[in-house]
């Protein structure tokens, strides 16, 4: 085991363990949360309906991407579903001109974009041979 892979694990843990906590404790007050987002967004032009479905869905998503990363199962897939949500999330603060939020997303994309990138040094992983 050398260095490089020890870090792409605790990292992939890192990730899977914030997203996780992210979806389990949205999970467990669902409806709180999404009536919370939805009065977030009441200034956005996107569509109340959309930021509902959305809202209920997202807790889901990061559950999901959470547990696979921490795992490491399915790890490729888990990061780009993980990149793709943080840019749907950089959209939806878009509109809010949430910029400080943005800030924060920016981060997760430059760590997602180190999984994706060095996946090649997955380390104790479920999708490991």
């Amino acid at each position: 085991m050398n260095n490089t892979k020890t870090a792409y694990f605790f990292l992939r843990v890192s990730m899977g363990i914030n997203l996780l906590g992210h979806g389990l404790v949205r999970l467990v007050k669902l409806q709180d949360f999404a009536s919370g987002m939805m009065k977030g967004f009441e200034t956005s032009w996107l569509p109340q309906p959309m930021v509902h479905l959305f809202s209920v869905t997202l807790p889901f998503l990061e559950f999901t991407i959470g547990v696979l990363l921490t795992i490491g199962f399915k790890t490729r897939i888990a990061t780009m579903a993980g990149a793709s949500l943080i840019i749907l999330l950089l959209f939806g603060s878009s509109t809010v001109e949430n910029w400080e939020a943005m800030g924060i997303q920016m981060i997760y994309a430059g760590l997602f974009y180190i999984l994706i990138s060095r996946i090649k040094d997955n380390y104790l992983a479920l999708d490991q041979k």
